[in-house]
């Protein structure tokens, strides 16, 4: 019997020579030899599984202490008349790790109030001690520290439950609540081990699984806390393997808390990573979206995903057609496993589903949702479900052509749906682009030569023939009958009659001997049309005779009563930008005197991108004003500055009505003389062309 007790601490003290020989007494070696080295930094965990279950499951280095001051004081408290029987000796060495938080000696702390009463009354010096500890024992066994770490955080953090996936917190809660320093000693220790992460990660949520076995097991923030700093930096840990997570799921589907306590610990990879998220909520979620008690969480759990990573471009190539289309029947399909409300919020995240499967470049992948959406689209569908696969599918012909020789193939089994997309088709022809009804036109060309095909040998549904035929000659019609090009039409019939008058005009050598004047003329057109243009002119000369005399007579008088009031104007405006200008100065040097502590605040603040952002801004903005406002200015000044002084010189020195209004009939003349020219040339261009054809 000593020699069976004996080795136990043996085995220990190979491990580590001459640290772990604690045995006194023959009848303690159970407890002082393997009992000592289970939990916190349990190297290899296997050999605490054929243990009985009231033995605590993860113990670590720091509790040998513990243990020990206990097993004193028990020493000291306990009679020696009324000595304790081996059985209870036995219970007393299987639970001290269990114990110790509860005893009245005062070695191990109680339950909190809160995890932040937890978090500030922990004791930072004594964790790095016995991490240190757990190094200079197991120096080759990095597996050991992460787990006097996590096991550590574990016993000091004893705070009331929440439930399993702290719907109430924060999504980074409880690693929100942890200090620079502590997250320090996480993160150096996390990167000392980094080659046994993935079996630490592992380690943390089936050690939660088997707390959460017990009746009144130890709360699980330090193993939260662990693997929230794991995956913040590495989110690829938690979908190395997960496919055996799903079989844990599987296994447990009885046990709703075990269950969320695993999609809880995998989704922590998501919030950091869009790519990783959604490959824990495609590999574990989806397959349990069914599943009434784990849906809500994997619903509210892909909310917030997608609203905590708005750009949605690292997320692309995630989802496929297999993975797409039950996402939409879910969120369309009536009476399916999901509670109405949780299928109206899937329904608000569909777009943004929609939008990850189909990808950069939808042009490109449309053709092969072609297919799936066609099947769906049944004369029975939902309403809101038939609405959507119509419009998926109209989008799949305008977009990528290869939609429509896919249609082709399954045009003879699926003719119920074809008729739907036929009848959508035509319903919004006014709104579809010339490419889409140029292909649509060749594919309903063949569907009209299969639908003969098919009435002539009694294939295929005869009701569904017959509307997929009316649909097809509805959209032929609509295809002949698109209406003539009038404005097309006009500018051929009117170029045609130019063409024919400058024929005409040439070759009778004039206007007046032309077969068109000897027509109008005895038609009585051309003496009203001459008639019209001299009562025409007659009535312009006149009206400029009268702004001739009239204008100079009351712009001088307008002149002589307004020019008073012009002067006082821009004197007054003189001051009131005077003023102005004083005030700008002094609020620029009240800013230039105040910018100092605001760009301090605002460094202080804002991150380094945004403020070499705004550098940049204010560069681009001086090279504008500079190199391209100033000299545009500074040239349009000079060129003003040359045209009045031509005026001038033109006007020997005095701007008058009379100087400007010669000028303005010069410029007339010569604008009138220009566009004679002009017709001129483009007249005898016609000629030549219309003789030389």
């Amino acid at each position: 019997m000593a020699a069976a007790r004996a080795a136990p601490g043996t085995g220990t003290a190979g491990a580590a020579p001459g640290r772990w020989e604690v045995v006194r007494k023959g009848r303690r070696g159970p407890v002082g030899g393997a009992g000592s080295r289970r939990a916190l930094g349990e190297a290899n965990a296997g050999r605490a599984l054929p243990v009985p279950a009231p033995i605590a499951t993860s113990s670590t280095i720091f509790q040998l202490g513990f243990e020990r001051a206990l097993r004193k004081q028990n020493k000291e408290q306990v009679p020696p008349a009324a000595a304790p029987e081996p059985p209870q000796r036995k219970q007393h060495g299987g639970k001290s790790g269990k114990k110790a938080p509860g005893s009245d000696g005062g070695t191990a702390p109680g339950r909190s109030r809160s995890l932040e009463e937890a978090l500030k009354a922990l004791d930072l010096a004594e964790l790095q001690k016995e991490l240190q500890k757990s190094r200079s024992v197991f120096p080759e066994n990095p597996s050991v520290w992460v787990k006097d770490l996590a096991g550590y955080l574990n016993y000091k953090l004893q705070a009331p439950r929440s439930d399993p996936v702290l719907s109430q917190h924060p999504h980074d809660y409880p690693y929100c609540l942890v200090g620079k320093e502590l997250r320090s000693i996480i993160r150096s220790l996390l990167a000392k081990a980094s080659d046994v992460l993935e079996l630490f990660f592992d380690h943390c949520i089936y050690t939660m699984l088997q707390e959460l076995d017990k009746a009144q097991g130890e709360s699980l923030h330090g193993y939260r806390i662990c693997i929230q700093a794991l995956l913040l930096h590495r989110p690829r840990i938690a979908t190395t393997n997960l496919g055996k997570y799903l079989e844990v799921l599987r296994s447990q589907q009885s046990r709703p808390a075990k269950c969320l306590t695993v999609l809880w610990a995998l989704g922590q990879a998501g919030f950091t990573d869009l790519h990783e998220g959604l490959k824990v909520w495609l590999g574990v979620m989806l397959p349990v979206l069914g599943i009434k008690s784990l849906s809500p969480y994997a619903v509210s759990y892909l909310d917030r995903l997608l609203m905590m990573h708005p750009n949605l471009t690292k997320g692309f190539g995630m989802i496929g057609p297999k993975d797409f289309f039950p996402l939409l029947d879910f969120a369309f399909m009536p009476n399916n496993s999901l509670s109405p409300s949780l299928q109206e919020q899937l329904r608000r995240l569909y777009p943004r589903l929609k939008v990850l499967a189909l990808g950069a470049r939808p042009e490109a992948a449309l053709h092969t949702y072609f297919p799936s959406f066609l099947s769906r689209a049944t004369p029975a569908c939902p309403p809101a479900m038939k609405e959507e696969l119509l419009t998926s599918l109209s989008q799949c012909l305008s977009l990528d052509p290869l939609s429509f020789s896919v249609w082709r193939q399954l045009y003879t089994k699926h003719l119920a749906q074809s008729s739907l997309l036929l009848n959508h088709l035509l319903q919004s022809w006014e709104s579809s682009s010339k490419k889409v009804q140029q292909s649509l036109q060749e594919t309903v060309r063949s569907f009209k030569v299969t639908n003969e095909e098919l009435a002539a040998r009694g294939a295929g549904g005869d009701t569904d023939v017959a509307a997929c035929d009316a649909a097809c000659k509805e959209l032929l019609c609509k295809m002949r009958g698109r209406g003539l090009p009038w404005a097309r039409l006009l500018l051929v019939l009117l170029l045609l009659a130019a063409g024919l008058l400058l024929h005409d005009v040439h070759t009778h050598g004039s206007f007046q001997a032309s077969s068109c004047a000897r027509l109008l003329r005895s038609s009585g057109v051309l003496p009203a049309s001459q008639l019209a243009w001299q009562k025409v002119s007659r009535a312009s000369l006149q009206g400029y005779r009268w702004l001739e005399h009239s204008v100079a007579q009351h712009g001088s008088v307008a002149v002589s009563v307004l020019w008073p009031q012009l002067e006082l104007l821009w004197s007054t405006a003189g001051e009131v930008a005077w003023a102005v200008s004083q005030r700008g100065r002094a609020l620029l040097a009240w800013l230039h005197g105040s910018l100092p502590w605001l760009g301090d605040w605002l460094q202080s603040r804002l991150p380094e991108a945004l403020l070499h952002l705004a550098e940049c801004a204010r560069e681009l903005l001086h090279f504008l004003l500079h190199s391209c406002l100033l000299p545009l200015l500074q040239g349009l000044a000079a060129l003003l500055q040359r045209g009045w002084q031509r005026c001038l010189d033109s006007c020997s020195g005095d701007v008058t009505w009379q100087c400007v209004r010669d000028h303005l009939m010069s410029f007339t003349y010569s604008s009138w003389l220009y566009v004679q020219d002009a017709t001129l040339a483009l007249k005898d261009w016609a000629l030549a062309m219309i003789s030389g054809h």
